[in-house]
């Protein structure tokens, strides 16, 4: 053969690869591959049989390397059609890498695969099977599928191995044949070969996950039988054909550990059987090797997958406990991500797992400290997980300690966990001195991250509680905050200013309390929070009695004109300085600081903005109403909306009601017609006689989160004054609650001012009841209602507390009101609810004429494998 192919000058696979590498210049070697590639056309068109095997190598040599092969698709059939088996090996070669499912070539090469998988010696068969479970199309798959389950039954381990790797790749392709498979792959488990056995295991794994409600409970049966693979291997001793790492076959370990957690999800009973032999994994391996923590992480992952003793679950977080000490920040990384998870998830309950995770505290912060951005990450999100009403004040202490030692973290990063911080210093907080203190200190941290744009983003919520929470404060803390507030400006550099946060809660303290800010006479205890120890480079923030002690009111005035000034002062705080300056006007009585604020003021009516221009020109002209009617307009801001109802929660560790509602509402203008058209199509989807609101005919704010620009009549789109008269740009600024604005255009633009009344406080409301509307399948809905303005308007919880085992998925909640009640209602806090877990959904309810509220809701909800889609009608309310 050698002669005859030197006497047909064909370059053999090796020459060929000493030329290409001997080329010096991609050119030379395109030279090489093109001379290569032309002497093999012409001798597929001269059809020389002796020559096709090298030519073929040359081939696939020639596509490894990128170039062209396609035209050799033929010449790989013609070897596979060979009755020899080292033609066939390279033909099928050949098949796999320059065919495809897609290519029309393909069809021409199942008789040959058919043939050879038939054939009586195993290594033809087995290439037969890995070439069509390299390249099966679906057609091919359905053609053949019968000949490799027949296969599956085979004598030979070698077929049987083979034939169940073809088995996965023919049931992806087409699911509708997992059924064909059924009972090969269960006799595939009682095999004793352990290839055999991990490629069964492997094909029952995917049969799970294609059709996991037919599959899975024909295969329960199977695991005392999976149980007892499983212990053989960890019982036995030294096998050095399988084993790793000082591990017995680690590969078919896994692989039994992930079959029995699909097979344990949720049921108590077949869970049982496993606990035993996943404790024993757990404790017996060997934990010095990445080998060894490969499996302990796959039998950790079962244990939380599955109905597991509590016992065996607390060894499983210990276990993960082990791998934050691990020095390999891989091991880390995955054991802080399984420990999230396991929380998120609700593996186990509320108490255990915060128990659990508590052991590792001190790990779980040392990460926070650690040079690797990702683990800090993920220690970041775990720590929230840790925090109880015991360590809330250290907790916070060394999230705040991170915000302040990670500058680098993205704007959009910081400003989420600004509002985490301070979401959960309002559920544990120790004081609401501490509360307020917190809240300060991440301003100041995190103030540059971004304020405004209406979405309930992270910082603006920040800043939105900050409000709330010194609304509803006392006389002592609202002075404490809002002096220190000031001379942490006053004193602070250019970098305290260029926190846009920090700067609109100083500005908004100073107006709203100015008069007790410049009070002399009003002594506040310099101790009061001194030792709220909040975190960062000041540790006790403000200690010193210089905070607390009152500027004067033409320090407070210069201050402002000197951040409005200021090259770092955007729209948005110029507008609150503004706001500011006018309602300092109703309380100061120095008559130079007065004065100073009225040229203030008229220096913003040539401003460029129109929306501040339009603004100046309307508080310039309040200067000239009566000191009586000005101060009724200038007065202090309302308690804001569920200010009072969220002080009852803060403190007890339950999520206030307003987080959920600050993540369901996108914006305080948006969501409002598209909730009211919602409950329309409520009405419609139900086929009731009842009547919902119209967007048109809504006056009623939806979000319980107000935007901090309109507290003080700020809008970004200056076309908004053109919707509306001076009176109700006004109103908007100084009252809570909106007022309907005249049709009729007035002469004075200040008339209906001047005739309204300053709102009073909102009064603090009685402690809401839960009342039970719904209970099935251990599931419980309460609705929580909240009269305001005189019972006029109903605010109610709808709590959706899950008691059952399972996972609560695809909850919908809909109602619907008689025609006499107008209705708004917002989507849940979430649809899938966890076990022990609880969602909530608020509803706003006009009743004009305090008639009985009577509700038809539409409840829906899956628990397991339970579907509850019910109509219920509740006159509670």
């Amino acid at each position: 053969m050698d002669k005859l192919i030197n006497k047909l000058v064909v370059t053999k696979l090796k020459d060929m690869i000493k030329s290409i590498r001997a080329a010096k210049t991609m050119a030379d070697e395109r030279a090489v591959i093109a001379k290569e590639s032309a002497f093999i056309r012409t001798a597929i068109k001269e059809e020389t049989v002796e020559t096709r095997y090298i030519n073929v190598q040359k081939l696939l040599y020639i596509h490894m390397l990128g170039y062209p092969a396609h035209f050799g698709q033929i010449e790989c059939l013609k070897l596979a059609a060979s009755p020899k088996y080292t033609d066939k090996r390279l033909g099928y070669l050949g098949i796999m890498l320059l065919l495809d499912e897609t290519q029309e070539t393909l069809t021409l090469v199942t008789n040959c695969l058919q043939n050879d998988m038939n054939s009586s010696n195993a290594f033809i068969s087995g290439l037969a099977l890995c070439t069509l479970g390299n390249i099966s199309s679906p057609e091919m798959s359905r053609d053949l599928c019968s000949d490799v389950e027949k296969l599956l039954g085979s004598s030979n381990a070698y077929i049987r191995k083979k034939a169940a790797l073809c088995a996965i790749r023919i049931i992806k392709k087409v699911p509708d044949l997992v059924e064909n498979f059924m009972s090969r792959a269960k006799e595939m488990i009682m095999e004793r070969n352990e290839a055999s056995l991990l490629t069964g295991i492997s094909l029952e794994i995917e049969m799970c996950r294609l059709n996991p409600d037919i599959v899975i409970p024909e295969l329960k049966e199977q695991v005392p039988i999976l149980v007892k693979h499983l212990k053989n291997l960890i019982t036995t001793g030294y096998n050095p054909e399988y084993e790793v790492g000082g591990v017995t076959d680690p590969f078919l370990q896994i692989k039994i550990l992930r079959l029995l957690r699909i097979l344990g999800a949720g049921d108590p009973r077949t869970s049982e059987l496993m606990n035993d032999v996943l404790a024993q994994v757990a404790t017996t391996t060997e934990q010095s090797k990445n080998v060894g923590n490969a499996v302990l992480y796959e039998a950790v992952l079962t244990i939380m997958g599955i109905e597991a003793e509590h016992a065996v679950k607390v060894m499983a977080i210990n276990i993960l406990g082990k791998f934050l000490a691990n020095t390999d920040n891989n091991i880390r990384y995955v054991a802080l991500t399984t420990l999230t998870k396991t929380y998120q998830s609700s593996l186990l309950s509320v108490q255990d797992s915060s128990t659990s995770l508590q052991r590792h505290r001190a790990t779980i912060l040392a990460c926070l400290r650690d040079e690797d951005t990702t683990l800090r990450a993920k220690a970041l999100d775990l720590s929230f997980h840790l925090i109880t009403p015991s360590n809330v004040f250290q907790l916070t202490r060394e999230l705040i300690q991170y915000l302040e030692t990670n500058p680098a973290i993205g704007s959009e990063a910081r400003s989420q966990l600004s509002k985490k911080i301070v979401e959960h210093a309002a559920r544990y907080r120790v004081s609401k001195c501490w509360e307020i203190l917190v809240n300060a200190r991440v301003l100041q941290l995190a103030g540059d991250a971004g304020v405004g744009g209406g979405g309930g983003g992270g910082l603006e919520a920040v800043v939105q509680n900050f409000v709330k929470v010194l609304s509803v404060a006392s006389e002592e803390l609202q002075v404490l905050a809002a002096r220190r507030l000031y001379w942490s400006v006053a004193n602070g550099d250019e970098l305290i200013w260029s926190k846009e946060g920090f700067l609109l809660s100083m500005i908004w303290a100073c107006g709203e309390y100015g008069d007790m800010l410049v009070d002399s006479s009003f002594v506040v205890d310099s101790s009061v929070g001194g030792d709220a120890d909040v975190g960062g480079s000041e540790v006790s923030v403000g200690a010193t009695s210089v905070l607390v002690t009152a500027p004067t009111e033409i320090n407070v005035v210069d201050l402002l004109e000197k951040l409005a000034k200021g090259h770092f002062a955007s729209e948005s705080v110029r507008g609150y300085i503004l706001s500011a300056l006018v309602k300092l006007s109703a309380r100061f009585s120095d008559s130079t600081a007065l004065q100073h604020i009225n040229s203030l003021i008229e220096t913003h009516k040539t401003s460029i903005s129109m929306e501040l221009q339009a603004r100046a020109v309307e508080f310039s002209a309040m200067s000239h109403l009566d000191f009586e009617i000005k101060s009724g307009l200038l007065e202090r801001m309302p308690v804001l909306e569920n200010a009072v109802t969220e002080e009852e929660i803060k403190g007890t560790g339950e999520q206030l009601v307003s987080e959920s509602m600050r993540n369901s509402t996108s914006s305080l203008h948006g969501a409002a017609p598209k909730q009211v058209a919602k409950s329309s199509v409520v009405n419609d989807l139900l086929d009731l006689s009842f009547d919902v609101t119209s967007p048109a005919a809504s006056s009623v704010p939806v979000s319980h989160q107000p935007n901090l620009a309109e507290i003080f009549g700020l809008s970004s789109n200056a076309s908004s004054k053109a919707n509306g008269d001076a009176a109700n740009l006004l109103s908007d600024l100084f009252s809570g609650s909106p007022i309907p604005s005249s049709v009729s255009a007035t002469p004075d633009p200040f008339a209906a001012l001047v005739n309204s009344a300053a709102l009073p406080i909102a009064s603090a409301p009685s402690s809401p009841k839960r009342l039970l509307c719904f209970e099935k399948l251990k599931v419980k809905i309460f609705l929580v209602p909240t009269r305001s303005n005189e019972g006029t308007i109903v605010d109610v919880v709808s709590i959706f507390d899950n008691g059952s085992q399972d996972v609560l998925s695809n909850l919908m909640f809909q109602v619907a009101v008689p025609k006499s009640l107008k209705l708004q209602i917002h989507p849940p806090s979430a649809t899938t609810i966890p076990s022990g877990k609880s969602a909530t959904q608020n509803l706003r309810i006009e009743n004009p004429g305090k008639a009985a509220v009577k509700l038809r809701l539409k409840i829906g909800f899956t628990v397991g494998r339970d579907v509850v889609d019910e109509i219920v009608e509740f006159a509670g309310l």
